[in-house]
């Protein structure tokens, strides 16, 4: 039988995941809380028999109020599926807390000051717990900025929306939504303990920056330049909390450990391959 992936909550960059696996004759498995009629993809809460076949789940879910959503619907399947040796779990680097700007790494202490990102650091401790109750691997993925074809700093352009906030010791760590898929094919490829992975490119940079990046590629106009604190009024609640914290995230120890190297190191090179293929 041919491995089978379930993928719990496929968005944006498990999507891309479930393309990778079905590439190498995978069996795909992948659930949204509400799929769209014609997409695929199965109910949240109506994958029991699935789960009970699967080799290897990817959770992707943000933790709720009362614990993980996944953990709390399917603990006790998982804790018996036979064939299971693999969970991959997509966390973020919010999880460090805010640290002033100085560089954290795989191996840094969680330090979480805001509640779901604590919420984020308790899914993680359950979901090593389940694996290493069945002797499995598991991966933590921290993952940076999602950014890729549609969800770009040029979309941000096109949309009117940007803001261009110049605060240039404030350095965001990203990640391309196709290195998210091939990082996390490559750790199931290598498992076979419970690790800590940082999904973040090689090039933290600011939010200017990128911007700056898009309009030259793209030849779209800036929006005017303003300070964090003249833009701070006008920034929604989530993000106020991001703007909130500094943070330098390394993912050296990762590469390494996977043996791969980021299809796009920085934010240049990511940008020009969307523009790219925008263009084509």
């Amino acid at each position: 039988m041919p491995p089978h992936l379930v993928i719990l909550g496929q968005g944006y960059s498990a999507s891309a995941v479930a393309s990778l696996a079905r590439a190498r004759d995978w069996q795909v498995t992948g659930t949204q809380r509400t799929p769209a009629t014609g997409s695929g993809l199965r109910p949240f809460d109506s994958v029991e028999t699935e789960l009970r076949e699967a080799t290897h789940v990817l959770v992707s879910v943000p933790p709720g109020e009362t614990g993980d959503p996944a953990l709390l619907r399917y603990e006790t399947i998982l804790t018996v599926a036979p064939r299971l040796t693999w969970i991959g779990y997509y966390s973020t680097t919010g999880v460090y807390g805010d640290r002033q700007g100085r560089a954290v790494d795989e191996t840094t202490p969680v330090a979480p000051a805001q509640t779901r990102s604590q919420a984020r650091v308790k899914a993680e401790q359950d979901w090593q717990a389940l694996a290493r109750s069945r002797n499995i691997a598991c991966d933590i993925m921290r993952l940076g900025g999602i950014y890729g074809p549609g969800r770009s700093a040029f979309d941000t352009l096109r949309s009117g929306k940007a803001r261009l906030i110049d605060a240039p010791d404030h350095l965001f760590s990203r990640i391309h939504r196709d290195d998210i898929a091939g990082a996390t094919l490559t750790a199931i490829d290598t498992a076979g303990t419970c690790r800590i992975l940082n999904f973040v490119d090689d090039t933290p940079s600011p939010q200017s920056a990128v911007l700056e990046e898009a309009a030259r590629i793209s030849g779209m106009p800036l929006p005017p330049r303003l300070s964090l604190e003249d833009a701070w009024e006008g920034l929604s609640p989530m993000a106020r909390s991001f703007w909130s914290e500094r943070r330098v995230v390394e993912s050296r120890l990762t590469r390494q450990c996977l043996g791969r190297n980021w299809l796009y190191p920085s934010y240049r090179e990511g940008l020009t391959a969307i523009f790219e293929n925008e263009t084509v």
